[in-house]
């Protein structure tokens, strides 16, 4: 493992100087899921690995905070699962959270780790897409709230600034009834990451947000205002070419070990049935 120091502020004023002061050679550690792996392979080799988890701005907690819930950038993947604010208002989440790695895997990794890593793969990206969520980012110039589909520009690339920290990811309440779902394909059962990853959420407008990642460079958002998805008479063939346009931008890497290109543009298929599906009978229920 390549030799760096450690540093472990109180405050978040301190951890922001620290950044300041080493620039991209710092990296962050708070759950360590993905860090700690990089550092044993040599993939990151930092200067310095700034420890945030004693922070009292990044505490890890839910709240509801007018009308939008806030979700604390050091909340683990079990604890967003289990909560039920989430899992009342916002299932698709808490089903992506729970599938995420393996069981001591979502004991540690935290939702602000999951995006600022910008994986294609990563499995909350589709559902914060969904939810029209907001990354909250302090930086040297202050606070700022970042749109999440403005958030990712490809894999391992964000739009934060050199210096900027998450402290805190903000879902907005449903004012009305929606039905929402997440889908996944693996090669198997446990940790694997995805080879495709997908979530719907309709609501009773009849609009259809279905997002989808791991078929791509970044994770993929379409807005489908026709009402086709969300109109549970329509014809298949009807729903197949909401679906195409949907799909359009999909373009999986023919490198991938996970899967082959074709396969993951069928199961993108599938997989998107099923979720519209799961999400009108969510919102029937509602």
């Amino acid at each position: 493992m390549h030799a760096f120091a450690y540093e472990r502020p109180a405050t978040l004023a301190e951890a922001l100087a620290l950044m300041q002061a080493h620039g991209s050679a710092a990296r962050l550690l708070a759950g360590g899921t993905d860090l700690i792996i990089r550092l044993r392979d040599g993939s990151a080799r930092p200067s310095v690995v700034i420890d945030v988890k004693r922070i009292p701005e990044l505490d890890p907690g839910i709240r509801v905070d007018a009308g939008r819930l806030v979700i604390g950038a050091r909340t683990v993947m079990t604890d967003i699962a289990a909560d039920a604010h989430v899992r009342r208002h916002f299932l698709a989440l808490a089903e992506a959270a729970s599938v995420v790695g393996s069981v001591q895997i979502r004991n540690r990794a935290t939702l602000a780790g999951n995006i600022c890593n910008a994986s294609p793969a990563a499995d909350t990206a589709p559902p914060l897409l969904v939810y029209d969520a907001t990354v909250v980012a302090a930086g040297p110039d202050g606070t700022r709230r970042i749109p999440i589909d403005a958030f990712f520009v490809r894999s391992g690339v964000t739009t934060l600034v050199p210096g900027e920290i998450v402290t805190a990811i903000e879902l907005p309440v449903p004012d009305g009834p929606l039905g929402a779902a997440h889908q996944r394909r693996t090669r198997r059962r446990g940790h694997d990451l995805a080879s495709v990853t997908l979530s719907v959420a309709i609501g009773g407008s009849g609009t259809t947000r279905l997002a989808y990642g791991s078929v791509g460079p970044r994770p993929v958002l379409h807005v489908d205002g026709s009402g086709v998805l969300a109109d549970a008479s329509a014809t298949a063939e009807a729903k197949a070419r909401v679906f195409e346009a949907a799909f359009a931008d999909a373009s999986p890497s023919p490198r991938s070990m996970r899967a082959g290109p074709d396969y993951r543009l069928a199961m993108l298929r599938v997989l998107g049935a099923r979720a519209v599906a799961t999400a009108l009978d969510r919102l029937a229920g509602e």
